[in-house]
């Protein structure tokens, strides 16, 4: 994948130098003040423990602290992410534009190590990369990127860094999983999130579960048309790119997981569709290039 010597976002958060100690949902610096707020102003430590708790829960999400000195590992990965952002940035404004009539409003990408505080609440990174509504960013440890090779064998083994070099493979698989995360987002400016979240409250759970999938599958369908537009844009793909790309598809399947996991499958359970269904929805969207062909509520695989 050619991907270097193109615009990097500006919408990149890096959070991988990590927010600060934490002790029991306060930080080591609200227990100090709590202390000092006590032993010297005669304040009651209780009262001072909860006010001061309820500071550091109101501010916990602002996590801004990058890495002081990257590696150029580290440096690469901000790179890359970037780029593959601008890339969606570009790519859908000029889809809304032209299919919708609309203006496309990107979302902010955060880069975290281990934990993250979210507008969803508070992930680690054996979660993997997720997009959360509540505060329209995409979150991503890129250590899942080398987890993507070394633990899922996509894209090769034989790179153990954050982020592949560019004449290694790997790097649109990893493009792939920032593109699904956008199609999220898409789905959010759209109304579908909403639309799907209001359905799940009221079905069951292998009901839910099903929508879930929908849902997963169409954001498949979207990261499709934005490498559709992407290649017409910047000629970015090479031989074996959109193989690596399905590949991903196919190990990140319920049934492949599942089974992987267990020796088991248990379809009632899936959340995000079958290693089929995820391959045959992200062709669709790479071929057509429409949003209106990434209808997977209407037309389930």
């Amino acid at each position: 994948m050619r991907w270097k010597g193109r615009r990097v976002s500006t919408n990149v958060e890096d959070r991988r130098g990590g927010g600060g100690a934490k002790a029991g949902g306060i930080s080591i610096l609200g227990l100090v003040v709590a202390f000092v707020a006590w032993k010297f102003f005669g304040v009651d430590p209780q009262q001072a423990y909860q006010a001061t708790k309820q500071v550091t829960q109101q501010t916990a999400g602002v996590e801004t602290k990058g890495l002081d000195q990257p590696t150029p590992d580290q440096q690469e990965a901000m790179d890359f992410v970037g780029t593959v952002l601008a890339d969606t940035e570009d790519t859908w404004t000029q889809v809304f534009k032209s299919q919708l009539n609309a203006q496309y409003v990107p979302p902010k990408l955060v880069m975290f190590s281990g934990t993250v505080n979210s507008g969803c609440g508070t992930a680690q990174a054996a979660m993997g990369p997720f997009y959360c509504p509540a505060d329209r960013k995409v979150y991503i440890d890129t250590t899942f990127f080398k987890d993507m090779r070394t633990q899922m064998g996509i894209g090769g083994e034989q790179n153990q860094t954050e982020l592949s070099r560019q004449d290694q493979a790997g790097d649109f698989a990893q493009a792939y999983v920032v593109a699904h995360e956008v199609g999220h987002h898409i789905q959010t400016l759209l109304g579908i999130s909403e639309q799907v979240q209001k359905a799940r409250a009221q079905a069951s759970k292998a009901q839910a579960n099903h929508l879930s999938v929908l849902q997963e599958l169409q954001a498949d369908c979207l990261a499709g048309i934005w490498a559709n537009h992407n290649q017409q844009r910047t000629q970015f793909l090479e031989q074996g790119d959109v193989e690596e790309a399905m590949d991903a598809a196919h190990k990140i399947g319920d049934d492949y997981l599942q089974k992987s996991a267990t020796g088991q499958v248990v379809p009632d359970s899936f959340t995000h569709g079958t290693s089929q269904q995820r391959m045959t929805w992200f062709k669709k969207g790479l071929t057509s290039g429409r949003i209106d062909s990434c209808d997977t509520f209407n037309n389930p695989v």
